[in-house]
């Protein structure tokens, strides 16, 4: 299950943390098809957000085609938004975590890690010319 956590000084409206906690949670393998989303209720009681904002995020979640609501059953994932290998027992995922706890144990801070995993990411899908845009 998955637990809301509300960024009151964000910026972001409440409602959209939700929806992008529960989109991130899809991609991640946290949450997979047939999962239920906590209640209106357990949300509200969890993160002191008015029940209403949850429901609107729910809905949002229902447009998208991410999420039933099965009256009196609760609100299901619909469809995963993981891509192949982001399982959490996968093992890219898991030597990742490798390299990542190698490089917090070799002193390197997160924005090292961050400027590193950037630099490997540019070798491996560098941008073409033509899917460059102009400006």
């Amino acid at each position: 299950m998955v637990v809301f956590r509300i960024e009151r000084r964000s910026g972001v409206p409440a409602y959209l943390q939700i929806v992008h906690q529960v989109e991130q949670a899809l991609r991640m393998g946290a949450l997979a098809e047939g999962d239920r989303l906590p209640t209106a209720a357990q949300v509200a009681a969890d993160t002191k957000v008015n029940p209403n904002t949850t429901l609107k995020a729910y809905r949002e979640l229902e447009r998208a085609g991410l999420v039933e609501v099965r009256q009196g059953a609760g609100t299901f994932i619909t469809r995963s938004l993981a891509a192949p290998g982001s399982e959490p027992d996968s093992p890219l995922l898991v030597r990742l975590a490798d390299w990542m706890r190698d490089a917090a144990a070799a002193g390197l801070s997160e924005e090292e890690t961050a400027h590193l995993f950037e630099v490997v990411r540019a070798r491996m899908y560098p941008v073409s010319p033509a899917s460059v845009t102009r400006s």
